[in-house]
């Protein structure tokens, strides 16, 4: 059985939703946290096994993860050491419920020296995949392309991008990693440790996403850039934790220094296909945007 963690979740749910397109669904299980979720209900109604599986409890893993050929790990939205204690927990548990691989979704510019947290913290599980004694698959996915777009929630008004200095990134949507791990879930082995980076065809600055923001709206899109410490401190004034604060910079500082720059055809690949660009995921975002696409009729 394969199971998939987290799936309820923005990419989970969509990972389980394309392998029910490749397996039946009683060759796939669930790990949620609220099994009672809409959404957990709907896969149990399609024939999927749905258990509690959180990964502050190991005890619940070990039921979620019984009879597991593979286990999908949906990276967990924490930071730091207690993001790297639960993977832990969770590879520890796929490990005893006996899975022949564990797949965990990564992210590309994985490493200890990152800017970035979350990718040091990647690195940080998958150092503990590699010792853990079971094949892994390691999927380095490209920075999802929704993050681009809620950068831009405070230019919708105004047009006006103003954000910290930042590099190119290969923005890539949730919606094609998620047929991609469904592809190489379906494809036992495919991949042996990390995968090469799984991203769109183009990396982007955030001057390249106004100017696509000004054609696919017919509005102006202006960047400028942002001192770090004011932008930090808009971000503390509107209520975000400093942590998560200090984490939004680590991305534009991270992007500064090449690390998400790199794009590789491996999604195209398994997709068959070329991954959606910037230009669609945007046309969808500002679709309600005066002067955007939908005014158009």
């Amino acid at each position: 059985m394969i199971i998939v963690t987290g799936a309820t979740g923005q990419l989970g749910r969509r990972i389980v939703e394309h392998l029910l397109a490749r397996v039946p669904a009683e060759q796939v299980g669930v790990s949620v946290r609220d099994p009672g979720h809409p959404q957990a209900r709907t896969f149990a109604d399609q024939g999927v096994r749905v258990r509690r599986g959180d990964f502050a409890d190991a005890e619940s893993l070990a039921h979620a993860f019984e009879g597991a050929s593979q286990v999908l790990l949906v990276s967990v939205d924490k930071l730091g050491e207690e993001c790297v204690k639960q993977h832990r927990t969770a590879i520890e548990a796929a490990v005893t419920a006996g899975a022949r691989r564990i797949l965990y979704t990564s992210q590309m510019g994985a490493g200890a020296a990152s800017h970035f947290q979350a990718c040091r913290d990647h690195a940080a599980t998958e150092e503990i995949l590699r010792g853990c004694g079971v094949p892994f698959t390691s999927l380095r996915n490209g920075f999802y392309a929704a993050s681009a777009t809620r950068f831009l929630d405070h230019a919708l008004a105004t047009g006006a991008i103003r954000l910290p200095a930042d590099g190119p990134v290969a923005w890539t949507t949730h919606g094609d990693l998620a047929e991609a791990t469904a592809a190489v879930l379906a494809d036992e082995g495919r991949f042996e440790g990390p995968t090469p980076p799984l991203t769109a065809s183009r990396a982007l600055t955030f001057d390249d996403i106004a100017a696509l923001a000004s054609e696919v709206t017919g509005r102006e899109f202006t960047r400028s850039t942002a001192p770090e410490a004011g932008f930090r401190d808009q971000l503390l004034a509107q209520g975000v934790p400093e942590q998560y604060a200090d984490q939004l910079l680590g991305i534009f500082a991270a992007a500064r220094a090449g690390e998400f720059a790199t794009t590789d055809p491996t999604l195209a690949a398994l997709l068959d296909r070329e991954p959606v660009g910037m230009r669609e995921v945007l046309g969808e975002a500002l679709r309600e945007v005066p002067g955007g696409p939908s005014s158009d009729g």
